[in-house]
């Protein structure tokens, strides 16, 4: 039984021997302990502030992306206002365009057409009166074979010239 009971010089042996273990631990060891402890409770306290201010960023930066989606939805719908409205006057514009062009052309055509007209009603009248001298000389030749015949004639052209004008 000797083994599980120790004797009493033992008991204080061991007992100064812990005294000095704790007292060296005390004076040397549990200080550097603590302030390892210490630090790191700083080092979490620091992260913990450094994640909740990274939360708060985080929160900031998610309400400044809605507020540019925003943004963006609104310069999008202006955008696109913008553009239709752009798209319609261009529309108008070619419209207008188209129009001018048509009459430009239309106008042209009716020129063209009434100046073949007129250089048609020009060759007719000069055939006409080509055809009416040759007529005229024909008839002429045929009836002033006389002075008479001659001297009358030229009354009643003079007579219709006068009641012409």
């Amino acid at each position: 039984m000797d083994l599980l009971v120790p004797e009493v010089g033992t008991i204080i042996w061991m007992l100064i021997a812990a005294g000095i273990v704790f007292f060296i631990l005390a004076k040397w060891g549990f200080p550097v302990i603590v302030n390892m402890v210490d630090k790191r409770n700083e080092f979490i306290d620091k992260s913990l502030d450094a994640a909740k201010q990274a939360n708060e960023r985080l929160a900031g930066i998610q309400i400044e992306c809605d507020n540019l989606l925003k943004e963006t939805n609104v310069a999008k719908t202006s955008i696109l206002k913008e553009a239709a409205e752009r798209r319609d006057e261009i529309i108008a514009e070619a419209i207008i365009q188209a129009r001018e062009e048509g009459e430009k052309l239309i106008s042209g055509a009716r020129e063209q057409i009434r100046l073949e007209k007129e250089e048609a009603l020009r060759s007719l009248r000069r055939q006409v009166a080509e055809l009416s001298v040759e007529v005229a000389e024909m008839v002429v030749l045929k009836e002033l074979s006389s002075s008479e015949e001659q001297l009358s004639m030229i009354d009643r052209m003079i007579d219709e010239v006068k009641a012409g004008r």
